[in-house]
């Protein structure tokens, strides 16, 4: 017992760290996500959105088609029509048409599953990275990210949100400038308000797609605790009738 005691804390303390890092490499400055996984319509548009702008390049291996419509309430026409755009069959995992030769060739490596994104990085990092990314001129491919500096990817929604540019700060002690807020100088397709809900719908998405049995765990969870009411009820009735002739 005493070394499952310590297994747990050092695990909680682990996941305390964990997080920890991530704030403390993001400067203390993560926005909040807002995540609501009993959304359906949000779960909808953030597949929508992920499958337009992001499946081009990062797969969701351990999610499939067929799961994702039962639990977002889509029909398999509107799944193979509208979020399938490689060709996989119905019951297939998610996974990308790019070749890894030619993400060797433009990326230097095949981009990664995102999968787990949600439960590894965090909702909120990960809702904070999608509106940190600027334009920057010394970056191979053009864009760099304040919440993930020097980042091997370009804006995946730059047409949504629009052209963003760094605001720098005084050089640190090593003479360099980091930038210290990011401003929209070219607007795009939607407003500020639409784009952040954007972005709050692929993270809500991401973080269903990171554990799928989350939605039906919420949903009989309200059951369960009927269940354990009522049972806790019977075993009361059942220690009154034994200790009835003891008293």
């Amino acid at each position: 017992m005493t070394k499952k005691w310590i297994a747990l804390l050092a695990s909680a303390a682990i996941g305390l760290l964990s997080s920890a890092s991530a704030l403390a490499a993001s400067g203390g400055q993560l926005q909040q996500a807002g995540n609501d996984l009993s959304d359906r319509a949000s779960l909808q548009r953030g597949a929508a959105l992920y499958m337009n702008y992001c499946s081009g390049c990062h797969s969701l291996k351990y999610l499939r088609y067929s799961r994702m419509g039962e639990d977002l309430g889509l029909t398999e026409e509107e799944v193979m029509q509208n979020l399938n755009f490689t060709g996989a069959k119905y019951g297939e995992q998610i996974h990308v048409a790019l070749a890894p030769a030619d993400a060797e060739k433009w990326f230097g490596k095949m981009p990664p599953d995102l999968s787990l994104i949600s439960r590894v990085r965090g909702s909120d990092w990960l809702y904070t990275y999608l509106k940190s990314f600027y334009l920057d001129e010394t970056r191979p491919l053009g864009w760099n990210n304040k919440l993930f500096p020097n980042v091997s990817m370009p804006n995946p929604l730059w047409e949504l949100q629009g052209l963003q540019h760094a605001e720098y700060g005084e050089p640190d002690e090593a003479g360099e400038r980091h930038p210290e807020r990011l401003v929209v100088t070219s607007p795009g397709k939607v407003s500020t308000q639409e784009f952040d809900q954007a972005v709050r719908d692929i993270t809500n998405f991401l973080e269903y797609a990171g554990e799928p049995a989350a939605l039906k765990r919420q949903a009989i969870g309200i059951w369960v605790i009927l269940f354990l009411v009522a049972l806790s009820f019977l075993a009361y009735l059942l220690k009154q009738e034994y200790w009835r002739d003891v008293h």
